[in-house]
């Protein structure tokens, strides 16, 4: 156990190695292979109406002259012991955990992703649970009624919320829900749950069932496929053999082996939505 323990902990490491390697060479390594010139990555912070003189000399500093290697270094060196960026008009400090820094908001970016995290977790958390127990629930049922009109029907509105894009139905949500029949607030109100839980839920609602439709129709597919598949099995036709109620063949035997791709799914999702 503790061999095994040893290894997920050195695998987790060398994964954080790589993820770290690939973020760096996409924002830093693949603009100079495609030609940037490192006085144009530094432009980025200075502005266009900087002298070239200006332009060079932050380039200097910024260290974008420097061996890919070394920027890799000093990239590592700021995840873990924080680091310094003398643009030319002053140095600013950049605490561990540096992810860098925005000369647009005047700070390190980690803070400016702590104060959105609150706001992004409450979207993703009531929206995934939204579309599991919705999604998996409509995929049970057309299973178990399968040729049925509930099945025909949920899986075409399935089939619709996989093909329509987000944007598409953000914008059809707004229209009806919130400027034609003015059920929930048009956007960007956001109310902390602490101070009210009742206001925060009432304002992420229609972005919740906005997310939720989408994710959902995959996982109502998904769980369908599965439930087909395992209730065909003969441990199925055994467990109803014993005497066991449907009810207990269905979620302790079906669903219970049908729920192993939802899961694998639900972790892609939650993370790239996160």
């Amino acid at each position: 156990m503790v061999t095994y323990i040893i290894r997920r902990l050195i695998g987790a490491f060398a994964m954080l190695i790589v993820i770290s390697m690939v973020t760096f060479g996409i924002f830093f390594v693949v603009p100079q292979w495609a030609g940037a010139t490192p006085e144009a990555m530094a432009s980025r912070y200075v502005g266009r109406a900087a002298t070239p003189e200006t332009v060079h000399l932050v380039a200097e500093r910024l260290g974008f002259n420097d061996p890919v290697v070394v920027q890799y270094g000093r990239f590592l060196k700021g995840l873990f012991a924080g680091a310094e960026y003398d643009y030319g008009a002053g140095v600013e400090q950049c605490p561990a955990p540096c992810f860098g820094y925005s000369f647009i908001s005047g700070q390190p970016v980690w803070p400016n992703l702590v104060d959105r995290m609150p706001v992004t977790f409450s979207l993703a958390l009531g929206a995934a649970l939204i579309w599991v127990v919705a999604g998996v629930s409509v995929g049970v049922i057309s299973a178990l009624r399968r040729g049925s009109f509930f099945d025909r029907i949920s899986m075409g509105t399935a089939l619709a919320g996989v093909s329509l894009p987000i944007f598409f139905t953000g914008m059809i949500s707004l229209v009806v829900f919130s400027y034609g029949l003015g059920w929930t607030p048009p956007g960007g109100a956001w109310t902390d749950f602490t101070v009210n839980p009742a206001q925060w839920a009432y304002n992420l609602l229609l972005p919740w069932i906005t997310l939720a439709f989408l994710f959902a129709a995959g996982y109502a597919r998904l769980t369908r496929a599965g439930m087909l598949e395992t209730m065909g099995e003969d441990y199925i036709r055994t467990a109803r053999a014993k005497g066991l109620r449907e009810r207990e063949v269905v979620v302790r035997h079906g669903l219970r082996a049908a729920l192993t791709p939802i899961l694998t799914l639900f972790g892609i999702d939650f993370g790239l939505l996160i």
